[in-house]
């Protein structure tokens, strides 16, 4: 089964230092999840100031800088992982890097059915 791994934590929670030493052992994780069978994709989002959020109400699109909601924590960035249930994927998630410092939220992926395929 996929599952989301989400990464949140507040911006702020690690130095320059700190954040490289994340990357490169994200890095190191994303390629022993790889070697696994494991591994489907995985990134850092941009800082929060960089999203830019599109609703549509009364048929009008209403376009605004910054994320969907204010909150302590913001959404970091993603693994998306095949792991064969709930436990496992929950043993890769505390192996998330930032996990020590902020939260990673798993979520079940839907599969639905007609979607384009990578060619």
């Amino acid at each position: 089964m996929k599952y989301m791994l989400l990464i949140y934590m507040n911006e702020g929670a690690m130095n320059q230092a700190e954040r490289e030493q994340c990357f490169g052992d994200s890095t190191k994780l994303c390629h022993d999840l790889a070697a696994q069978g494991k591994f489907i994709g995985a990134g850092p989002l941009h800082p929060v100031a960089t999203a830019t959020s599109v609703r549509i109400r009364n048929g009008q699109r209403l376009v605004t800088s910054g994320p969907f909601a204010e909150t302590h924590e913001q959404l970091g960035g993603y693994y998306l992982i095949d792991a064969k249930d709930l436990d496992e994927a929950i043993a890769i998630a505390a192996r998330v890097p930032p996990v020590s410092k902020g939260t990673v939220e798993i979520r079940p992926v839907f599969e639905l059915a007609g979607l384009p395929t990578k060619t």
